[in-house]
């Protein structure tokens, strides 16, 4: 009786544990692997530390190709406290964001946008 007890124990903690594994492998792989880099220029015209549980840096910047034209916003997302000191320090300063494009996150706890900014540059006029 004990035997069989013990042998469903050991199924239902692998049914439990390989699912939480193999979800764990997939958040570090989409965190780890960059589906695209670059740079984008502009103003950073909001910055914010947000969520309830899981805080993160979320930003936004206008990208201003020629004077008269309409403005484009990209919204980012920064890790780093480092870099968001920096990002922080240049509101309203033209800036050169350097990102990384993660995709597939399964959770906003990471951020809430793909783009990662893991350096800044501030341009001068």
């Amino acid at each position: 009786m004990f035997g069989k007890l013990k042998g469903l124990l050991k199924y239902l903690i692998l049914l439990i544990l390989i699912p939480i594994i193999l979800f764990g492998l997939y958040t570090w792989g989409t965190l780890s692997w960059t589906y695209s880099s670059g740079e984008r220029a502009g103003y950073v015209q909001k910055f914010s530390l947000k969520g309830y549980v899981c805080k993160t840096w979320e930003g936004e910047i206008v990208l201003v190709s020629m004077p008269g034209t309409q403005a484009e916003k990209f919204l980012f997302t920064v890790k780093d406290e480092a870099t968001a000191k920096q990002v922080n320090d240049s509101l309203g300063k033209r800036v050169k964001l350097v990102y990384e494009e993660h995709k597939g996150i399964p959770s906003s706890c990471f951020g809430d946008t793909a783009y990662f900014v893991n350096g800044i540059q501030v341009l001068e006029k």
